[in-house]
């Protein structure tokens, strides 16, 4: 997919802060996106200027424009009636309900209100923080320190093992879902020593030929899902219990509950899937 999101930091000439012309808003009421729903569609609100909706807000945020539409980041006030027609919903439902465009702008949204909720005041002397002039980022007044938005990179990667494939149950899977393996990226590491390192924690195996697959932007709240593939290189699966109670190996023929198509782990298994045919 060509992306026409042109990503921005500081919002084009306008007569105020909200008023730029048709406009599109990704309006949150905590972890919840402010849409019109209809039995035909589900839009998210355009307008001239936010304010027309009567909907109160603590912030507001340029994103960039999409195509010629500037596109804003809105932090609604809590326990405020919507307007006839409007609902909120959390985003992983409307993946595949707005197009994939309108899906990654309003986790790009969701990450920059999340991080302005959570550094608006000083990290090292606790000073009320002001937004910077030209960078997405709020700055302490007394000891200077700059607060920009968090991404935390981790790493999702799938184990071949000649015609299978390894999958996991976290404890935290709702149903009887199973995944490939992923793990935060600790400081000092690198992205390849991060696979072997969770690998070998969680399911207790080694693993070689670390090949890297495609990165996702992952809103929930603020990760990079760095995909790889990896072949068995040897040991046998031990699980912790309690983290991850099951894991083993899989094939075409003998799958389990999957992740759903919103995630990279999904992608990554699909084209094993299609590799293996």
């Amino acid at each position: 997919m060509t992306s026409q999101f042109r990503p921005g930091i500081v919002a084009p000439a306008r007569k105020s802060f909200e008023d730029s012309g048709e406009s599109l808003f990704f309006a949150f009421h905590g972890d919840e996106l402010l849409i019109h729903e209809n039995a035909a569609a589900i839009n998210l609100p355009v307008s001239e200027n936010f304010d027309s909706l009567g909907l109160p807000y603590t912030s507001m945020h340029y994103l960039g424009s999409l195509g010629e539409q500037p596109c804003f980041a809105v932090d609604l006030e809590e326990d405020e009636p919507l307007p006839e027609g409007m609902a909120l919903a959390g985003l992983r439902r409307l993946f595949g309900a707005i197009s994939e465009e309108l899906f990654q702008i309003g986790g790009r949204a969701f990450q920059v209100l999340n991080w302005d909720r959570t550094h608006r005041f000083c990290g090292r002397c606790g000073s009320a923080t002001n937004y910077h002039d030209s960078d997405r980022a709020r700055e302490c007044p007394q000891c200077k320190l700059l607060s920009f938005p968090r991404v935390s990179p981790a790493i999702i990667v799938l184990v071949q093992k000649g015609h299978e494939f390894l999958l996991a149950r976290n404890a935290r899977f709702p149903g009887k879902r199973y995944s490939i393996i992923a793990g935060f990226v600790e400081p000092g590491e690198t992205l390849e020593e991060t696979v072997h390192r969770a690998i070998k924690e969680e399911v207790g195996i080694d693993v070689r030929d670390v090949r890297y697959f495609g990165s996702q932007p992952w809103p929930f709240p603020h990760s990079l899902m760095v995909g790889f593939t990896a072949q068995y290189a040897g040991g046998e699966i031990v699980v912790d219990g309690e983290e991850i109670v099951d894991s083993g190996w899989y094939s075409s023929d003998n799958l389990p509950e999957l992740p759903d198509g919103i995630s990279i782990s999904r992608r990554i298994i699909d084209w094993f899937l299609e590799q293996d045919r």
